[in-house]
């Protein structure tokens, strides 16, 4: 029983029945179909089969028999075998024992075992009828009637003996030993129709296949290159299709080359009904598509249409096609008008009078491009629109054409004056104009891109580039501005369709046609027509009207490099844009990555969210909500310049792939880069225009009227500015709600953001108080109603509330710590938002309570209500542990990440699952892909691959297979986070996958790695996740009495949460941790510390100092510096109360 090491084998699944296809009278013959599929299969099912050593067991095979060889598989999944005996060397089938048969050939008997005695007869019987009248007299060749074209030994990268390979037309066959190979018993074939070689290093080289990558290493470089041109010409045999080649070669003209006369040529010029054979088409090639159009008779087999198989065949007797060819030859004009209105062009008019030949011979001779039809349907005249004439001619300045895009700078010295004339489709350009023949021609439909560079990339002032599908690049420049626009337009005009002519009337900086995949269908791709203008990308899909995709204010935009594929994910849409060709696709990559990303110093040139904010103030102001708000000094004390500057760049480089996360940003550098942001913006956030008219406002005493002021000049700013401008004030508004903690009130914060925002100096308070009129009358000014207002104040009174309990002494019974989250019911919507105080000890059943409780739901027998963790962008969500504390999961959040209260649909049938096992752990096969990271891109990368998998009570261990020893891969159990789905842009390979997440930390260094695993069906998804549950909690997975028990004794939270102190914290970043690290040793003297309050009832820290005098911190016996009372410009630096001694 020959074993191949590195093949793999799905763990066996349930024991199928074998299927018996019965004879009708003939053997089916080989088909060359996937490699999954070798020769009709007449019979499969499985066998016990008895290793070769004699041992006393047997061994558990998948058993496929064809007409040429009886295959044995570890499994049904497999596509590779583990043996293969050849049908012509079997010399007997006989019945031994019980259950028991015996393929014997001249030199090996094979003993398998069926289930029951008919299925045993059934195979026997169908062995003997295959195997009669096929046993061969000679052994020279085992691959049936096949003369091998290449055999020899190969080594196999991970064996240590080589292995005897023959290459036979379109298959490669593996044998142990050349005598296996003498006696027709071997290892596995391999087909080569989906296969490929890959040139590696020395003496290796790949076949590769998508079931498995063969590593070969030759005995020398030599005999590999050999080795390569035998696969490779294998390859070729098994795409290609004899069947047109054999019509056309029945006629006797056909059956000679039309140039030399070699025999049985394989090519053919299809718009000069001639056959080539291969040498005399690489001539043909050099002529141009617009001379000869040369495909093949074997693998071009969506060009053999019916009509034009027909034609080949009889074009030396059908007078009516000659005389067509030769008035083509003569110069007659296949796209002149015929007069007739409803026959306008001859393309339709031989339609309209049922000549498909005619149809046929004149559609490869257009100029234009033309919708084509499938064969056997007539053309409709209706869908025939032909493309504007356009002409226009001048001189202009040519570079060598090129096979690659060039970055560097070409001086004028390497461009050369031409002539250039564009005419009905025709792009040609000669030495002068003075020369008849052109130097080169473009036609129209060899176009696929036109590129408009930056003014003096080039030696010229203006330049644009043509992409021809042929993957060349021409460069042409001029210094006229006019002749530039005037070339563009008609180039541009020459080969876009009617369909797509808005584009026309853009100013574009790269136009041409893509193919894409969007909406539900991704297994057909469109053919659509883009336009990049700014940061805008216009396109026009195929039968669609245009559309508008803006790319900063996309969601997410990667490279998929595995398929050349580039992913743009807006709101409740994916659109994949291939690379049919890898120059021009390039091309558009690099455009449209550069204008996603931040275009200038203007608001409107920021890459936006979905309400047209910039990313980079929603992420600084989402960070400090969440981390900040109690911060004392927030936005007046500075950051540290190095690390403000550094997050700058990376928000200005690409602010959409930053995430803001506590721990590893500091709020004081988050709000410095956001003040450094508006301090820089070019035009300011008030518009360089009307920013006096805003400080002249100001000044207004009239109340009522400096408000009607101020809605006007807000309706007056550009949109992005007015969305940025609620967005930071609504933020200003809560933070100054937290002044008692942070220090930061309405007159104080106006001093930070008065000459930020006006971009002044700050000598006199104007700028200031023009803020502290908009923070002060904020509900007003914006115009805040309804459920918005709502909201707002229900936030402003949790927020007092949060506040009161912070300044409650640490001995108080109620808990500090709070931490305000939105919360939503069954789902993401306005309606749905609930606003909950978290306390540090919340867990996941009392949030869960609390929520229902606000909404009055009771919960019923057999309902299983949950808190979720949903991630918007990573498309997966997890239900909360009913003991997990929710404030961590909090702190860990995402921006596209929120909470969800709803049921747990599959609870019940995990619990039952769970119930019905002896043994808490599971192995089994499932398809796992790694996140990984391409030349530093953070780039996904690699394919889904089948791997065995084993949990148990201590870890996850991953195998390449069943039977492997060690492990490839292994992770603690209880550390991984599991989560429910996988991102589509994936493309995994069922829907029913689970996202894994472990973090770990590696030298002082926080690591994250993140995988994904697929299984076959929805029950094993459940399976695989009720036992991660159960591991990592001890079997405990839910409640034992329900919700309804864990919502009557819900009491008091502790006020600690693990080893982190929930008690109102003051000072510095470094001085809360040494109030965090004295807790933990001495929680008595940190609760003495903290009760700052004597024994009148008054606090001495809320008490403020007359202005420019400084007070003595009572217990800390230390000066506290006062704030100036005239801050100079730029002033951010407030100086905090030390915390207390301990």
């Amino acid at each position: 029983d020959y074993e191949d090491p590195d093949s793999y084998s799905p763990c066996l699944g349930k024991q199928q029945r074998s299927v018996y296809l019965p004879d009708n009278g003939r053997l089916p013959p080989a088909a060359k179909q996937d490699s999954s599929q070798h020769s009709a299969v007449i019979k499969m099912g499985w066998l016990d089969k008895n290793p070769p050593q004699g041992a006393l067991y047997y061994q558990r095979r998948w058993v496929k028999l064809d007409i040429d060889y009886l295959r044995y598989f570890d499994s049904d999944k497999d596509v590779y075998s583990k043996g293969i005996i050849s049908t012509a060397f079997i010399t007997n089938v006989t019945s031994v024992g019980e259950l028991k048969l015996e393929v014997g050939t001249s030199n090996r008997t094979f003993i398998f075992r069926a289930e029951s005695e008919a299925e045993r007869n059934d195979w026997v019987t169908v062995l003997q009828d295959v195997t009669r009248g096929r046993q061969r007299r000679s052994t020279i060749s085992p691959v049936t009637s096949l003369t091998p074209d290449y055999q020899g030994y190969l080594e196999l990268r991970g064996l240590r003996s080589k292995l005897y390979t023959v290459v036979a037309l379109d298959k490669v066959y593996l044998y142990k030993n050349i005598d296996d190979y003498r006696i027709g018993v071997g290892i596995t074939s391999i087909d080569m129709n989906v296969g490929n070689i890959k040139d590696t290093e020395r003496r290796s080289f790949d076949l590769t296949t998508p079931y498995r990558i063969f590593s070969f290493i030759a005995e020398s470089e030599q005999m590999k290159d050999q080795w390569v041109e035998a696969m490779r010409n294998a390859i070729g045999e098994a795409l290609s299709n004899s069947e047109v080649a054999e019509r056309i070669w029945a006629e006797t003209s056909n059956s000679l080359c039309a140039d030399c006369g070699a025999p049985k040529p394989e090519w053919a010029a299809i718009n000069l009904c001639v056959v080539i054979c291969k040498r005399c088409a690489g001539e043909h090639r050099g002529l141009g598509p617009s001379v000869s159009k040369v495909r093949s008779l074997k693998m071009d087999r969506k060009v053999w249409t019916e009509e034009l198989i027909q034609a080949l065949c009889i074009n030396v007797q059908s007078s009516d096609v000659l005389e067509t060819l030769c008035l083509i030859f003569c110069g007659a004009d296949v796209n002149c008008s015929t007069g007739m209105p409803d026959w306008p062009s001859p393309l339709s008019l031989a339609s309209a009078h049922a000549q498909p030949l005619q149809a046929e011979l004149i559609s490869h001779n257009l100029n234009t491009e033309l919708p084509r039809l499938d064969a056997g349907e007539l053309m409709e005249p209706i869908q025939y629109l032909p493309t504007p004439c356009v002409s226009h001619n001048g001189f202009l300045f040519k570079t060598a054409s090129m096979g690659r895009a060039t970055a560097e700078h070409k001086g004028r010295e390497e461009f050369s004056r031409r002539w250039c004339t564009l005419n009905d489709g025709t792009f040609s350009y000669y030495e002068s104009d003075k020369n008849s023949n052109p130097n080169g021609v473009l036609k129209a439909t060899e176009i696929v891109c036109l590129a408009v560079d930056a003014p003096q990339k080039h030696g010229y002032n203006h330049t644009f580039e043509l992409y021809t599908e042929a993957e060349r690049l021409y460069l042409f420049g001029t210094d006229d501005p006019d002749g530039h626009k005037q070339w563009v337009k008609s180039l541009a005009k020459s080969f876009i369709p009617p369909s797509a002519e808005p584009l026309l009337k853009l100013g574009f900086e790269r136009i041409g046609r893509l193919k894409c995949k969007d909406g539900l269908n991704l297994q057909t791709s469109k053919l659509g027509w883009f336009a990049l203008v700014g940061s805008t990308l216009h396109v026009y899909l195929e039968a669609n009207k245009g559309e508008e995709i803006h790319l900063r204010k996309l969601n997410e935009l990667s490279i998929q490099q595995d398929n050349e594929v580039l992913v743009l994910v807006e709101r409740g849409r994916t659109l994949y844009i291939e690379g049919e060709r890898k120059l021009d696709f390039s091309g558009w990559c690099g455009a449209i990555q550069a204008a996603a990303g931040s275009g200038g110093d203007t608001l409107s040139q920021q890459q936006l969210t979905e309400t047209d904010i910039p990313v980079i103030v929603y992420s600084c102001i989402g960070y400090i909500t969440q981390c900040g708000l109690t911060s004392e000094g927030i936005y007046r004390k500075s950051g540290v310049n190095s690390r403000v500057a550094a997050l700058c760049e990376r928000f200005r480089s690409d602010a959409r792939s930053l995430r803001l996360k506590e721990g590893e940003h500091q709020v004081d550098d988050v709000s410095s880069t956001m003040k450094r942001f508006f301090r820089d913006l070019e035009e300011g956030l008030f518009t360089a225009e009307d920013a006096p008219t805003w400080l002249s406002v100001a000044a207004i005493e009239d109340e009522s009227r400096k408000i009607s002021q101020y809605k006007l000049l807000l309706n007056r700013l550009p949109r992005v500015n007015k969305a940025t401008l609620q967005a930071l004030i609504n933020h200003l508004y809560c933070v100054q709600r937290f002044s008692d903690r942070n220090q930061m009130n309405l007159h104080n914060l106006a001093i930070v953001f008065g000459p930020t925002l006006f971009q002044t100096d700050g000598k006199d308070y104007t700028a200031g108080r023009a803020i502290e009129d908009l923070i002060q009358h904020y509900t007003v000014i914006f115009e805040v109603k309804g459920s918005l207002l709502a909201a707002l104040q229900g936030e402003g009174s949790a927020l007092s509330s949060v506040v009161r309990k912070l300044e409650t002494p640490f001995a108080s019974t109620e808990p500090g710590g709070h931490f305000i989250c939105t919360v939503y019911l069954e789902k993401k919507e306005e309606t749905a938002e609930r606003h909950v105080k978290i306390p540090g000890s919340m867990t996941a059943a009392e949030l869960t309570c609390e929520v229902l409780d606000q909404r009055n739901i009771a919960v019923k027998d057999k309902e299983y209500w949950s808190c979720w963790e949903v991630c918007d962008k990573e498309e997966m969500e997890r239900p909360l542990h009913y003991q997990e504390r929710v404030l961590p999961i909090l702190h860990s959040f995402g921006t596209d990440s929120h909470l969800l209260i709803k049921k747990h649909i599959a609870m019940e049938a995990m619990l039952l699952y769970l119930g019905s096992k002896v043994d808490a752990s599971k192995h089994g096969m499932m398809k796992f892909r790694e996140e990984r990271s391409i030349l530093g891109l953070g780039l996904s990368s690699g394919n889904f691959h089948d791997r065995y998998f084993i949990l148990n009570f201590t870890s996850l261990r991953m195998y390449k297979e069943v039977r492997s020893n060690r492990p490839e891969r292994e992770w603690p159990a209880k550390s991984l986070r599991v989560y429910l789905g996988i991102k589509k842009k994936l493309r995994p390979p069922t829907c029913w996958g689970l996202t894994v997440v472990h973090e770990s930390k590696k030298q002082e260094k926080q690591e994250r790695q993140q995988w994904y695993l697929c299984c076959d069906t929805q029950t094993e998804m459940r399976e695989w996740f009720a036992t991660f549950l159960s591991i990592q909690y001890d079997g405990d997975v839910w409640p034992q009495d329900g919700l309804q028990q864990t919502r009557a004794s819900r009491a008091p939270p502790d006020t600690r949460h693990g080893n982190v102190s929930l008690i109102p914290l003051r000072g510095s970043e470094n001085e809360m941790r040494n109030s965090v690290a004295a807790f933990s040793q001495d929680p008595l003297a940190v609760s003495r510390s903290t009760n700052h309050w004597d024994k009148s009832g008054t606090n001495p820290r809320r008490l403020r100092p007359e202005r420019g005098r400084p007070i003595r911190d009572i217990h800390a016996g230390q000066v506290v510096q006062t704030l100036s009372p005239d801050p100079p410009r730029g002033a951010e630096q407030i100086c905090s109360r030390p915390s207390p001694v301990v």
